[in-house]
């Protein structure tokens, strides 16, 4: 089961914005991009939960710490039983890279309600049970400087395992997609996504390869100062499918959490500062409450 965010739209709201909400079953992934050369994106993690006897793949995160992970609210905000799988790439074969490690606990920010998307806040930490093992396959993301706004088009990309096209077969490989950036002021004007995106929230696509691109929860992995930086967490899409015009992909920007996070990390487990000064890029080269089963939300992926 993979998780994406939809927004669904409301005839009786002004500039006909959409509304959040969730679907059930979101099909779409990575719609336009290409196959990533294996573990160029290090930092990428696979959240997988317990169903049946068998672990399956729903949402990407960023190994930010050795025993840390980020990702999205959406992808954690239920109880179940999760484990990251780190160096992964093909999700069905098993290359000797990978590192399987167990999640000892959750931490969904405070203000996130799933009711209410549009508010932002779609955030969350792992603890990992144990450390994992850095090496050329498996690395640290970094995260950008507290407050830091990226301009227009700057260079991203996505990356997570999904479907090549809309209503194709999944990709059981990493991928990536090229995915400029969409600066705040038009991604939050009338006919783009207006009110409903927040200055805490970053926008990508508006291309071939905008909309549906990525794993929720996975990272927008932004060039700056030739160096990678994960600068968003995927986090909604429109309901009106893969592509549509000045609907693009949206994330939540990480800059804006920054010591959001740093004070998880330091609260819970006395290491610090989690923001690295030097992106790990492994051969690139650059020029909570208790909550109930979905089943009870069933607009929830």
């Amino acid at each position: 089961m993979l998780r994406f965010l939809l927004l669904t739209s409301l005839a009786a709201l002004v500039l006909a914005e959409h509304q959040p909400g969730y679907l059930e079953e979101m099909s779409q992934r990575v719609v336009g991009g290409e196959v990533a050369s294996p573990n160029s994106w290090p930092w990428q993690v696979s959240l997988q939960y317990l169903s049946g006897g068998s672990y399956y793949h729903t949402c990407g995160g960023t190994l930010i710490r050795a025993n840390w992970v980020l990702t999205a609210a959406h992808c954690v905000d239920t109880s179940r039983t999760w484990r990251i799988l780190l160096g992964e790439h093909d999700l069905y074969s098993n290359s000797g890279r990978e590192q399987t490690l167990g999640v000892s606990q959750v931490y969904v920010h405070s203000n996130w309600n799933r009711n209410s998307v549009s508010n932002g806040y779609d955030i969350a930490l792992l603890r990992l049970s144990s450390s994992a093992s850095l090496n050329s396959y498996v690395q640290l993301g970094s995260l950008p400087p507290s407050g830091q706004i990226l301009p227009h088009n700057n260079l991203c990309y996505i990356t997570g395992w999904g479907r090549t096209s809309t209503g194709g077969s999944l990709s059981a490989q990493l991928k990536e997609a090229y995915l400029p950036l969409v600066d705040y002021k038009t991604c939050s004007s009338s006919g783009w996504w207006g009110s409903t995106v927040k200055n805490t929230m970053v926008c990508g696509g508006g291309g071939a390869e905008s909309g549906c691109n990525g794993d929720s929860g996975g990272p927008l992995n932004c060039q700056y100062g030739g160096k990678y930086y994960v600068h968003g967490i995927a986090s909604f899409v429109s309901s009106w499918g893969c592509n549509y015009p000045q609907k693009p992909t949206v994330f939540t920007r990480v800059s804006a959490y920054i010591d959001w996070i740093n004070s998880v990390c330091t609260h819970y487990m006395h290491i610090c500062d989690i923001v690295d000064t030097e992106s790990r890029t492994a051969g690139r080269v650059v020029g909570g409450d208790t909550v109930l089963h979905h089943a009870s939300w069933p607009w929830m992926m």
